[in-house]
């Protein structure tokens, strides 16, 4: 199954009533009637941009309320450190609501999507938030490399990479290029692939960008030794180089 064609019409009623159990003001009507049989002809984000537009119309306008209920929506955290996609793909839609509104309550949204990307991803939705309050993410982003959770460690890399795929540029990295690089050297040595690979890309990213920043970086690792795990996330990030 694509990814496109999980957000049918029987998603978007249990959707409503996951939202309705937390939400009780929630106008589930409005929000299956303006969905229900005119998704069939969009592609993926224009399904999602649809189901958000439509969550937004049938709530309160008060972000904070809103986050507020959806952190009692989210359910169990996921088990293993991939799957978010096969299993968290449902989030989406608060995901992308976050990602538009988040900068209405940064401190928040940010406390919100540790949560959710235990349950899926907040890669896209946090990257609004570096790029209004930079500095202060990127220090909460550090003390999230040295958490228990590998999907929060995850997070605090993907989240900074210059070239997210789906997603714009953003040049915090240039920017607070030491916050940046303490994120990635705290988790050189990470013991999952799935966070080795998310440094391994983020060098990749800045190889393209800026390599002589890329090469400090690694140049600054190897003073303090090498590991096979260093190694593995060097050969990743340089994949590309000639």
């Amino acid at each position: 199954m694509k990814h496109k064609d999980h957000y049918n019409d029987d998603y978007i009623f249990n959707f409503s009533q996951k939202i309705l159990s937390v939400m009780p003001d929630f106008d589930e009507e409005n929000f299956c009637h303006s969905l229900i049989g005119r998704l069939d002809d969009k592609e993926l984000f224009a399904r999602l941009d649809c189901i958000t537009d439509a969550m937004q119309e049938s709530m309160t306008d008060d972000y904070s309320k809103n986050i507020q209920a959806f952190f009692n929506v989210l359910g169990p955290e996921l088990a293993q450190p991939e799957g978010m996609f096969n299993l968290g793909w449902w989030l989406w839609p608060i995901g992308r609501y976050v990602e538009r509104h988040g900068n209405e309550n940064w401190i928040l949204s940010l406390s919100f999507l540790k949560e959710l990307t235990k349950r899926f991803t907040g890669e896209y939705a946090i990257r609004p938030l570096l790029k209004e309050h930079p500095k202060e993410v990127m220090d909460e982003l550090i003390h999230w490399t040295l958490d228990e959770n590998v999907h929060v460690r995850r997070l605090a890399s993907e989240g900074v990479r210059i070239r997210l795929p789906w997603s714009q540029k953003l040049y915090v990295a240039l920017d607070e290029f030491e916050r940046y690089m303490n994120i990635l050297t705290n988790l050189k040595d990470d013991p999952e692939k799935f966070v080795q690979k998310s440094v391994g890309n983020n060098l990749n990213d800045l190889y393209k960008d800026d390599p002589e920043k890329a090469d400090y970086i690694i140049s600054q690792w190897e003073k303090s030794g090498q590991s096979k795990t260093q190694d593995w996330i060097i050969k990743h990030g340089r994949r590309n180089q000639k």
